[in-house]
């Protein structure tokens, strides 16, 4: 078998086991990798981490040359079972559509798409696309309304004894979405995060008089799924139905009937069987004993099939929520992330992590440490010095097997930009004019040379920076500051405005700015902090917080090097009172 030359990551390991089960279950037929996505709101970041665990694995097993499918279940004919927070143009009357399938539900007011699971989909579809994952997309309302699981259907109903057989097992176990009160609480974002599509808590069939059946038809007049099945002949087909919701009862041939499905813990692992997956993860939501995965591994065997392998994969947590104006009770979209962060970036957050590890994206200030250590990384990689699995995880950042994903041609650190963005407000001359003074041994010509990264740190500043955060640089000095400056602060004043024409860049700003200081107080410019007493520390700190009020009124801003090329040296002159 080939073996990828990246032997030391989670994603290697993973293509190599997929690859051996699945020569041993299919030999020479495309690999079948999986994710189910329920489209029964905004898609958002925790449910990024089912799509994003199979298609890296995927990718490897396609860049050793292996034919493969990622399959991505639109899980659209779940039940509508709740009205999402947060959600623009929906409001309470949507809770009278509870129960039906997501694509019998109207979309949001406004929206250009048909239906509620439609909507939601596309944002997903486009997002993916911009982040490079290539799958093959199966609607499960076309499935289940065209007749394609007729056979399943009839088999599930033929065996429903067995299913229930297994299902007994389990159903006097305690639930195992309740968490246990030791447990650290978590915001109410990172639950809604951790809820996944809610199918892990889905029932798993009606038991009444008649017995137990393991499919639910739409009611033919409401079209919600609150019906029971009263009676059911093997040999006719004949099934029938009524609605506890509006009353209507109708009976119907289950072999030409299309308007209904198997419930969740059958349909799942019927899948399985159905699309021979080979490798497809689950939540922790799906994977509890009792739960979904578990049981669907002995229900599958009904089926003909066998249980994928595939980790069980953790949450996705976010940081900066409260400041984020587009999620008012929701959780962010890879779309969200999207708009702040470039897709290499987003790809590197879930390749770098294994499945079963949580981490953090960034919609705060941390994400200028993300992007400082994701430049780092690029760095080390470009001259040969990161570790195995840095660069296995940096290449599947950067493309996928058909190719290189499109980068900013110079990327600028983020953190400079989003300052630069900050203080000009958007404005592009003014931008340009900062930018290509940043390095004047080798200018920028054009701002297409730092996009998008400059689009994506602008749109961060105006839409997950607080209003009382934003630099606002002062429109006169500060004559009274200035005037009560003692001889010390003054002097470090006059230091840095006679060296400001001759280091007028980004490295020369910092030399300057960080040498006053020490210069001051009898040591070299170029002196290292072990060279230099503790006091000097705070010196710097002193001299800092005095140029950030002359220059912008607060004890903080960004950067001072950028700051001062932003300001521009003529009114960096005025303002600090020459």
């Amino acid at each position: 078998m080939a073996q990828s030359t990246e032997t030391t990551d989670w994603v290697s390991r993973f293509a190599d086991e997929v690859i051996e089960e699945s020569e041993r279950r299919a030999p020479g037929k495309p690999v079948v990798v999986a994710s189910g996505l329920s489209p029964s709101g905004p898609i958002h970041l925790g449910n990024l981490r089912e799509v994003m665990t199979p298609h890296l694995v995927a990718d490897e097993i396609r860049r050793r040359g292996h034919q493969v499918r990622h399959l991505i279940s639109w899980d659209d004919y779940d039940r509508y079972r709740k009205v999402p927070n947060g959600v623009d143009g929906v409001d309470g009357t949507w809770a009278e559509h509870i129960g039906k399938p997501l694509t019998s539900v109207p979309a949001p007011k406004g929206s250009a798409h048909p239906n509620w699971a439609e909507h939601f989909k596309a944002a997903m579809v486009d997002a993916l696309a911009e982040m490079g994952v290539e799958f093959d997309g199966i609607s499960q309302t076309e499935q289940y309304t065209s007749g394609v699981y007729r056979e399943q259907i009839l088999h599930a109903m033929k065996h429903r004894g067995d299913i229930d057989a297994i299902l007994a097992q389990y159903r006097t176990k305690k639930d195992p979405a309740k968490k246990p009160q030791s447990q650290k609480p978590v915001d109410e974002a990172e639950l809604e995060a951790a809820e996944g599509s809610g199918a892990a808590a889905e029932d798993d069939g009606s038991s009444g008089s008649a017995g137990y059946f393991p499919y639910k038809p739409f009611c033919g007049q409401c079209e919600k799924d609150l019906t029971t099945v009263t009676a059911y002949d093997d040999a006719t087909t004949e099934l029938s139905y009524t609605c506890t919701a509006c009353g209507f009862a109708e009976t119907v041939a289950l072999n030409e009937f299309n308007r209904g499905k198997l419930v969740w813990k059958v349909d799942w692992p019927m899948r399985w069987a159905y699309e021979g997956v080979v490798f497809e993860p689950s939540g922790v939501d799906h994977s509890s004993p009792g739960s979904s995965f578990q049981v669907g591994g002995q229900i599958v065997g009904i089926f003909g099939g066998k249980q994928p392998i595939g980790p069980m994969y953790a949450f996705v947590g976010i940081s900066g929520m409260a400041k984020m104006s587009s999620s008012k009770g929701g959780v962010p979209t890879p779309a969200d992330a999207l708009k702040i962060m470039e897709p290499q970036l987003l790809r590197w957050l879930y390749a770098r992590r294994r499945p079963n590890q949580s981490f953090k994206i960034a919609f705060d200030q941390e994400i200028q440490r993300l992007y400082d250590e994701w430049d780092k990384l690029d760095a080390k990689v470009t001259d040969g010095s990161a570790l195995p699995a840095d660069v296995a995880a940096h290449s599947r950042a950067v493309g996928t097997a058909a190719g290189e994903l499109p980068r900013t041609p110079r990327p600028m650190p983020y953190r400079t930009l989003a300052s630069v963005a900050d203080i000009t407000a958007g404005a592009e001359a003014q931008t340009l004019r900062i930018l290509s003074e940043l390095d004047p041994t080798d200018p920028l010509s054009s701002l297409d040379a730092v996009r998008p990264r400059l689009d994506k740190a602008e749109a961060w500043i105006n839409t997950h920076v607080p209003a009382d955060q934003r630099t606002i640089v002062r429109d006169e000095p500060d004559a009274e500051l200035l005037k009560s400056l003692d001889e010390q602060a003054q002097g470090s004043l006059r230091l840095l405005l006679d060296g400001l024409a001759d280091h007028w860049s980004l490295d020369g700003l910092t030399h300057l700015v960080y040498g006053v200081p020490k210069v001051q107080a009898g040591f070299s410019a170029d002196a290292t902090p072990k060279e230099l007493p503790p006091e000097i520390k705070t010196a710097q700190r002193s001299f800092f917080a005095l140029l950030y009020h002359l220059l912008v009124g607060r004890d903080t801003g960004p950067r001072l090097p950028t700051l001062l090329l932003a300001v521009g040296q003529d009114r960096v002159r005025a303002l600090l009172g020459e």
